[in-house]
């Protein structure tokens, strides 16, 4: 059965990272384990799987208890994640079948479907929200190239999402991942605006920046002297805003690189740093929630933790292995 294995034992955060006691959980998925989220505020987890489930637990004591099992999909299911609380319990999935669902609980662990999302024509990858001062709002990469933006009104009780305004043609291959920049990202003293980043099949990172028009492009790594990884882009992430006059994203591919890609305050630029290569592909990359750690997560079943050190170089500070036959 599936395993979602690796997690800090509760408190052990405050801990140094190397001595942290793990814990492995039977997820009590029939297939592989895609996906793991926590909920604002970690007190309930949920695991997604290629059994078509998502399951949930309550993680809010020292034992971790199974709370739900939610259906719905026809696919494989490749992510899951909450929404901020003050919007209510919300996890949104997407799967192989194209489909992106928001699940709302209802009651104390009774969820319920409260919208589904048939836009794609091909695998959802990804699914992200928006910070939430800017209303709920999700972002979702498929396969079809196509990066959809879902949008609540609570005036009218309704998901709906522009088709001139709501839609990123990202590329012609497939988006494999999206990310949100944080609400108070840099900007150079401009008012927030929403902007986020994907990652494709065609070995690029985009940044798309909302304007009057719509979703305008910022930057792409497909551009003169700024081309990094080799193979399908796997995942991408935007660094919580850390106080820094910078912003940061990291990204990971099925070339075993992982870059940081930095942008100044004010500037139009997005300068990569190779900061981990892996024998094996690298799928996931994610952040704390400080921003101050980047966990690697790769095809060989380890997880990497980086910190970037005084001199401005990433190091590895700890590393977690998959023990489980």
């Amino acid at each position: 059965r599936g395993r979602a294995g690796g997690f800090p034992a509760r408190g052990a955060q405050r801990g140094a990272m190397s001595t942290a006691q793990l814990l492995t959980i039977d997820t009590q998925h029939d297939d592989l384990v895609h996906g793991v989220a926590w909920d604002h505020y970690s007190k309930r987890l949920a695991t997604c799987s290629s059994d078509r489930t998502i399951r949930l637990y309550d993680v809010s004591g020292q034992v971790y208890q199974p709370v739900g099992v939610l259906h719905g999909h026809e696919g494989p299911v490749w992510e899951v994640t909450f929404a901020h609380p003050k919007f209510g319990n919300l996890l949104a999935s997407c799967s192989y079948d194209g489909v992106v669902i928001v699940h709302r609980e209802v009651e104390a662990n009774v969820w319920a479907k409260a919208y589904i999302h048939r836009y794609h024509r091909a695998s959802v990858n990804s699914v992200s929200w928006a910070p939430h001062e800017f209303g709920l709002i999700l972002a979702c990469a498929s396969s079809d190239g196509k990066v959809s933006v879902l949008e609540y009104s609570p005036d009218a009780d309704t998901w709906s999402h522009d088709l001139r305004t709501g839609v990123i043609a990202n590329d012609s291959v497939g988006c494999n991942a999206v990310s949100w920049a944080p609400y108070a990202a840099s900007s150079g003293g401009a008012p927030p605006v929403r902007r986020l980043v994907t990652g494709a099949c065609d070995n690029t990172v985009r940044v798309w920046r909302y304007g009057e028009g719509g979703w305008e492009s910022e930057f792409s790594s497909a551009e003169p002297n700024a081309s990094t990884h080799e193979d399908w882009v796997r995942d991408v992430a935007w660094a919580p805003h850390s106080g820094l006059p910078c912003n940061l994203i990291a990204s990971c591919s099925e070339d075993g690189k992982v870059f940081i890609w930095q942008q100044d305050d004010g500037g139009e630029g997005w300068a990569p740093q190779l900061v981990y290569q892996a024998e094996v592909p690298v799928w996931r990359v994610s952040w704390s929630v400080t921003g101050g750690v980047l966990a690697v997560s790769c095809g060989d079943h380890s997880v990497v933790l980086l910190k970037q050190a005084v001199d401005g170089a990433w190091q590895e500070v700890a590393s977690v292995a998959d023990t489980t036959d």
